[in-house]
């Protein structure tokens, strides 16, 4: 089996697809038919003895070929071009029918960069020991479909729920969502992985432990006998005043 041509560009690019076939400087493209095609069922490029033939409406003004190498290009690169694109040539030999010298598939795989992570924190319940916190990751407008993982202190988290959805242009939206008891402060990481490609965000999430211990007032008893004994100090200093003078 032939090894399977695999090429990868971005969304916004200009991408190149070689085809199987050179044309000798002794020839030119009059002599071919030279067809570019999607899915064997999209005409992408083609031409016929040297003249253009008509193509999807998809393609117009965003792609080209090399004469000689016939080589495809097309810009800006759109998420539908994702897919195996075909190049098969033929040539139209002197009083015979087109005789085909190639027929090879090219596989383009295309990749929309996700958005930095965003992190976004809820904090419920807290206490002089821990902060229960419900902690959100989100990431969107990426191709292909993408992985989200969770860190805390570089240990892998499992998400308490976590979403992917598709927009109506192909593109991905990520969601994950996580339930902390925080008891100490702890690096929080959010990474998005998608064909290679990893995109992170952190944050440092805070147990606010910050808590005033109240001052409780005295009892109404402690109040009572503490006024009793200075009472009894003062009626004690004051008879002693009394008493020591006369003797």
């Amino acid at each position: 089996a032939l090894e399977k041509k695999v090429v990868k560009t971005k969304v916004g690019e200009k991408v190149f697809l070689p085809c199987c076939h050179e044309i000798p400087s002794s020839e030119s493209l009059q002599n071919y038919r030279v067809y570019w095609q999607k899915n064997t069922t999209e005409v992408v490029l083609a031409y016929a003895e040297g003249k253009k033939m008509p193509q999807n409406e998809r393609y117009k003004n965003r792609t080209g070929m090399d004469f000689r190498n016939l080589t495809l290009w097309m810009s800006p690169v759109e998420i539908l071009d994702n897919g195996p694109y075909q190049c098969i040539v033929q040539h139209r030999r002197h009083l015979q029918n087109s005789v085909v010298v190639c027929d090879e598939t090219v596989t383009l795989f295309v990749t929309a960069d996700f958005s930095k992570p965003n992190i976004t924190v809820e904090e419920y319940n807290n206490s002089c020991e821990s902060t229960v916190m419900v902690v959100s990751c989100s990431s969107h407008g990426g191709f292909p479909k993408p992985k989200i993982s969770g860190d805390l202190n570089n240990v892998s988290v499992v998400w308490n729920t976590s979403s992917v959805s598709k927009s109506s242009l192909g593109l991905y939206n990520v969601t994950g969502q996580l339930w902390l008891n925080v008891t100490k402060d702890v690096s929080f990481t959010c990474s998005v992985e998608y064909n290679g490609f990893v995109k992170s965000s952190s944050l440092l999430l805070k147990n606010k432990n910050d808590c005033v211990v109240p001052t409780v007032p005295p009892s109404y008893n402690v109040i009572t006998a503490s006024s009793i004994i200075i009472i009894i100090f003062l009626l004690a200093v004051t008879l002693a005043a009394r008493y020591l003078p006369r003797h």
